[in-house]
C-alpha cells in the first residue's frame, strides 16, 4: 500500500491571472502527507478543473472567449506516469463560456463539460490516442429566485452516475440537477429530466455513495448539503434531507464549493468559502443521513476544491484567495481532520486531483 500511495501523482489546477503557470504536478509522500513538486507544469489559461484519466489529463480553460468566439476550451494532455510530464495533445471549444468542471465517462469514450457562464453542457468524444474530437452541446433554460446570481442557467458540474452512466449536471442558476443519457454520442434528456433542490440553494457539486443508493449535492448559495436516495440503481432519486454546512448561529458571508465522500463510505466533507472551513459529517450506514462531526479551519481563505487521497488518509484543501494548499490527516475511526503541518504555496490554486489508475 505504501509504495502504491507513494507513486501517486497529484495535479493542481489554478487561475493564471496572478502569476500561475497553469497546471502543476506533484507526488504524494505517504509517510508525511507532503506533496513534492515533480518540476512538471503545463501552460494553460485558467485550468480551474482538471481530470487525469489513465495516461491522459483533461483540463478546462475557464475563459469567456477563445479564438474570438464566445466559448471556453478543453485540452487533452498526454501523461507520463513516471515523470509526471504533460505533453499537449489538442484542444477543442467547450461549447459555452467559462467551463468550470469536467468528467470522463466510465468507458473513457467521452468527456462531459459544464459551462458556467452560458449554462450549457457539452459532450466531447475521445479519440483512440486520448485527444478530443468536436463535441455537441445542450442549452439549459430557466432561472431562480436570486436575481443577482440566478437570472439564467449556470451549469456548475457534470458527473456520471457510476451505477448507470447517466450524467448528472448540477445547475446553480435553475436549482436543478439535469439528467442526461448518452445516445449515439449526444446528450439526451433523461427520465426523470431533473432533480430539484430548494429554490435559491444553487447546486454546485455532487457525490455518489459507493452503495449506489445515495447522492449528496452541495448547494453553493444555500450553504447546505442535500441527500437524495433511491431503492436501487433502477429507481429514481428522492429528497431525504438537507443539512447546513455552517455552524449554528454563524452569520457571516460564505458560499459552499466542493464535496467528497471518504473511501470507507462513512464520512462526507464539504468546503465553506468565507467561513473558511471544511465541514465533516458522518454518514448513517442504514439511511445515508448525516450527523455533524464538526468544522475544521481550512488553513487559508476561500477553500475551493479539495481532494482526499485514494487511501483516505489525507485531505488537501486549495485556497483560491491566499494561494496555498493545506494538508490534513483523517482519523479513520472518527473522520476528524488534523493539520499535518504541510502547506504548499502556489498562485491561485483551485483544484486538486489524484491520479487513481483509471
Amino acid at each position: 500500500m505504501s509504495n502504491m500511495i507513494g507513486s501517486l501523482l497529484v495535479f493542481i489546477g489554478t487561475y493564471t491571472t496572478d502569476g500561475s503557470k497553469g497546471i502543476y504536478v506533484y507526488r504524494l509522500q505517504p509517510d508525511t502527507g507532503e506533496l513534492v513538486f515533480t518540476g512538471q507544469t503545463a501552460a494553460e489559461t485558467n485550468p480551474s478543473f482538471v481530470v487525469p484519466y489513465g495516461n491522459v489529463l483533461y483540463s478546462v480553460s475557464e475563459v469567456g472567449k477563445y479564438e474570438d468566439k464566445p466559448t471556453g476550451a478543453v485540452s487533452a494532455w498526454r501523461l507520463d506516469a513516471a515523470s509526471g510530464a504533460l505533453t499537449f495533445l489538442n484542444r477543442q471549444v467547450s461549447g459555452g463560456t467559462s467551463p468550470c468542471h469536467l468528467s470522463v465517462t466510465a468507458d473513457g469514450r467521452f468527456v462531459a463539460v459544464a459551462n458556467y457562464g452560458s449554462g450549457t453542457v457539452s459532450l466531447l468524444p475521445v479519440a483512440a490516442d486520448g485527444s478530443l474530437e468536436p463535441g455537441t452541446t445542450v442549452q439549459h433554460e430557466g432561472s431562480g429566485p436570486d436575481q443577482r446570481r440566478q437570472k439564467g442557467p449556470h451549469a456548475h458540474s457534470v458527473t456520471p452516475d457510476p451505477a448507470t452512466g447517466v450524467l448528472y449536471a448540477a445547475d446553480l442558476g435553475i436549482d436543478q440537477i439535469r439528467l442526461y443519457d448518452i445516445v449515439d454520442g449526444k446528450l439526451v434528456a433523461g427520465e426523470p429530466v431533473s432533480l430539484a433542490v430548494t429554490p435559491g440553494a444553487g447546486p454546485r457539486h455532487l457525490a455518489f455513495h459507493a452503495n449506489q443508493r445515495w447522492l449528496y449535492v452541495i448547494n453553493e448559495m444555500g450553504n447546505t448539503i442535500t441527500l437524495f436516495a433511491r431503492a436501487d440503481a433502477r429507481s429514481p432519486f428522492a429528497v431525504v434531507e438537507s443539512v447546513p454546512t455552517l455552524p449554528a448561529g454563524w452569520e457571516g458571508q460564505s458560499t459552499c464549493a466542493d464535496i467528497h465522500i471518504h473511501p470507507n463510505g462513512q464520512f462526507l466533507y464539504g468546503s465553506n468559502r468565507g467561513h473558511d472551513s471544511i465541514v465533516a459529517y458522518r454518514i448513517d450506514a442504514e439511511t445515508g443521513k448525516l450527523s455533524l462531526i464538526g468544522h475544521t479551519p481550512s488553513g487559508g481563505q476561500q477553500p475551493r476544491n479539495f481532494a482526499l487521497d485514494p487511501s483516505g488518509r489525507f485531505l488537501y484543501a486549495a485556497h483560491q484567495k491566499t494561494g496555498n494548499v493545506v494538508g490534513f490527516r483523517i482519523d479513520p475511526a472518527t473522520g476528524v481532520l488534523t493539520p499535518t503541518g504541510f502547506e504548499l504555496k502556489i498562485p491561485t490554486p483551485v483544484c486538486v486531483r489524484f491520479l487513481t489508475g483509471n
